[in-house]
């Protein structure tokens, strides 16, 4: 197999840190050499394997290597001399010290300091896969658009030019002992580092992401949200995971029919919103999951006998073409004919209606402000124009 990356995302509290653990194990028994990597913030991965974890990689079983990215040890061995740039470019703008120091912060940090990790270890020959347990969906999405924003940051930050910079950074570093020079230099490795990791990301063979939700109506919206998004900004995902089912003989209690109810209503609007992504289904296990044995079951659960390393699916679901008057949306619809079907717009949500089955998707916010002119059925696709609402263009 060639290298892989898989990418966990979900709201907060789903179970994304026990899915990526659980997949990292079944892909450590399979053979594969396997990195998991936790790029949120509030770090949960040494409570999931219940044993610790630092800002380093370390072997916590067979084959299976697990690394908490810690900001501040990162700024240490990636940023120090562009801090030192950033400083000194801000107080020749007349920028306070404390405010400066605020400044130096760059957006987006932590995320970046993420990427840089991801981005040594898939050029290495140390790992076969490598798992990132990331931030809730909205960090996930900044992750992923990150290395544009940064860039354009830091360009409209910076008022020198590149020679300037070399040239009056060898000078302070000779009377002030400041590597602006070098700072520079590590600015732009930075960013081609970024650049080379977004084209690694943003290859569906090599990289998946792997949407986690509950069968709840929030969490649902949510993973709705960013599955069109990350469509929308060309990323790969290969399969949802919901986790944690109740299972259907609670129905027997009262107290739990209403919820078990809403929950297979959930459970049907997953299967159309989705589809045709692979969904996997993993039942509640009526305890707190921790632990190698727990995480195994997990694991088990999701993927059964299939290799979890594997591209579930590499078809981009939809797909959006900016036209000169207007924007066409494609969704992949195989096996539908036109007179079975009706599309509506309900502000920023597309509804299909295919027969007795309703599909929901998100649309990007900027749709809101456009409107559904024309749609059609061609070569398996559903073509809908978008035309704006001021105006009725054909």
């Amino acid at each position: 197999m060639d290298k892989r990356v898989l990418l966990f995302t979900g709201k907060g509290g789903v179970g994304k840190t026990t899915c990526a653990a659980a997949t990292a194990l079944q892909a450590a028994d399979r053979g594969y050499r396997t990195l998991v990597m936790s790029s949120d913030p509030a770090h949960s991965l040494s409570d999931a394997f219940h044993q610790p974890i630092g800002p380093e990689p370390v072997e916590i079983y067979p084959r299976l290597f697990a690394q908490e990215v810690d900001l501040y040890y990162s700024m240490k061995k990636y940023w120090g001399n562009i801090r030192d740039l950033l400083l000194m470019v801000f107080k020749w703008q007349g920028v306070h010290d404390i405010a400066a120091e605020e400044l130096a912060a760059i957006p987006g940090m932590g995320e970046a300091s993420a990427l840089l990790w991801l981005d040594l270890f898939y050029h290495s020959d140390a790992y076969d896969l490598i798992i990132v347990d990331s931030a809730p969906t909205g960090e996930t999405l900044t992750f992923l658009t990150l290395p544009q924003v940064t860039e354009w940051w830091l360009t409209k930050a910076f008022p020198f030019q590149s020679l300037i910079f070399q040239t009056v950074g060898f000078g302070v570093r000779k009377t002030t002992g400041i590597p602006l020079d070098k700072g520079y230099k590590e600015l732009k490795d930075l960013f081609e580092k970024l650049r080379t990791i977004h084209r690694v990301l943003s290859d569906a063979r090599i990289s998946s992401v792997r949407l986690v939700l509950n069968p709840e109506r929030m969490v649902i919206q949510e993973a709705k949200r960013a599955f069109t998004y990350l469509q929308l900004y060309g990323y790969g995902v290969d399969a949802v995971i919901v986790n944690r089912i109740f299972p259907g003989e609670l129905q027997e209690s009262s107290q739990w029919a209403r919820y078990l109810q809403a929950q297979e209503q959930y459970l049907k609007e997953i299967e159309n919103s989705f589809s045709p992504l692979p969904i996997f289904k993993v039942p509640h296990l009526r305890e707190e999951v921790f632990g190698i044995d727990l995480l195994k079951k997990v694991g088990q659960e999701i993927y059964g006998d299939t290799n979890p390393a594997q591209v579930f699916y590499n078809q981009p679901t939809y797909r959006i073409v900016k036209n000169k008057n207007h924007f066409e949306l494609r969704i992949n619809l195989p096996f539908v004919t036109e007179k079975d079907l009706e599309v509506h717009q309900f502000g920023e949500e597309l509804v299909i209606q295919i027969q007795n089955q309703r599909r929901n998707y998100f649309l990007p916010r900027f749709l809101e402000y456009y409107r559904i002119n024309h749609y059609r059925l061609r070569d398996h696709q559903l073509c809908i124009r978008f035309v704006e609402r001021r105006k009725d263009r054909q």
